[in-house]
């Protein structure tokens, strides 16, 4: 195991801060008269959700075969990604590193504590460039570094990952919102080997849960820890742990869904070679494509004139549009327009 003073790197005021706790969440009661929060004593969901998120946790950890005390949950990846930062940088002082392009949040948040951004900077593959790696991080010394694999917008995953984590000081998140799409191995089985490591998942895309907004943190009990500290008392809502738990119940169902998105992923890479208007379909390990039009802004303008909203990349990434796999018949829509651009 590769040992990293955690406590070195939290904020002193959150070293010192006290948790809210709630206290029927942290004890047993067989039939308890519940007049402590100031509920209504009507009501299907008159009830605060357990702020420990002990049963999801409980089912997560079996499913996943990682403990417990490893994983916290949240409302959706992106409130986590805000906690990792409060926790770690200081506002006006630390910075975090990511990579260029990726996720938008990542920088979205820090700027919003007044952390500075340091943008790494992905060659034409859109690859990490090792040697501008190990620049980069002795000239600003980023505090957290975060990777996002496979990558939002590129679709593509990191290339030896673990020389990143092992080569960085600070804390080094590894966002895996598309891992379930991509053949590359999860990072989950170097959480007990790196400290400093958070992993990121969501139960937003390949599960179906989008509307639902529940993400998921793995990392070591003392950053886990950190996290309940911070994140506010009843971040994730009863209706949501529950649809969670119904979807862990109905694996069977989540594997066929998986299975038809890869299969129509398939389906629409083959169509794009057929498109006169398409120049380039990078390689994808997650639920979408990027794709390079010899004209995208005028693409662009017509899926939308026809009610197809895909994602704008360009100007940042020259040309360039991202598309989600839909089902057959969304995909086949979206195919006839091009065909006729």
């Amino acid at each position: 195991m590769t040992t990293t003073n955690i406590r070195k790197l939290v904020r002193k005021n959150i070293l010192e801060l006290q948790p809210y706790i709630s206290f029927r969440d942290h004890n047993s009661f067989e039939n308890a008269v519940l007049m402590d929060a100031n509920e209504s004593p009507f009501g299907e969901f008159n009830r605060y959700p357990d702020s420990t998120h002990r049963i999801l946790r409980e089912k997560i950890s079996a499913f996943k075969n990682i403990s417990f005390n490893q994983i916290a949950i949240a409302n959706g990846s992106d409130e986590l990604i805000e906690l990792i930062i409060k926790i770690f940088c200081e506002p006006k002082k630390d910075s975090i590193l990511v990579m260029n392009p990726s996720f938008a949040m990542y920088g979205f948040y820090a700027e919003i504590n007044e952390n500075k951004v340091v943008q790494l900077n992905l060659n034409d593959q859109f690859e990490i460039v090792k040697e501008e790696f190990l620049k980069i991080i002795r000239e600003n010394n980023p505090k957290i570094l975060f990777l996002c694999s496979p990558n939002n917008p590129t679709g593509n995953s990191i290339n030896d990952i673990e020389f990143y984590i092992k080569n960085f000081d600070g804390i080094v998140v590894v966002d895996e919102a598309y891992i379930e799409f991509s053949e590359q191995k999860s990072c989950l089985e170097l959480i007990n080997e790196y400290q400093n490591l958070i992993v990121l998942q969501t139960f937003s895309k390949a599960w179906g849960l989008a509307g639902a907004r529940v993400g998921i943190a793995f990392s070591s009990e003392e950053i886990i820890n950190l996290i309940y500290t911070v994140k506010s008392p009843y971040n994730v809502n009863v209706l949501s742990q529950n649809l969670v738990l119904e979807k862990l119940n109905q694996i069977a169902d989540f594997q066929n869904n998986l299975s038809e998105i890869l299969q129509e992923k398939k389906w629409l890479n083959y169509q794009f070679e057929n498109v006169e208007c398409v120049s380039k379909v990078f390689p994808s390990d997650a639920n979408f494509f990027l794709v390079e039009f010899k004209n995208a802004e005028k693409v662009y303008n017509k899926l939308t004139e026809n009610e197809i909203l895909t994602s704008k990349r360009f100007p940042q990434i020259p040309n360039c549009i991202r598309i989600n796999v839909g089902n057959r018949t969304e995909n086949e829509t979206l195919i006839a327009i091009l065909k006729n651009i």
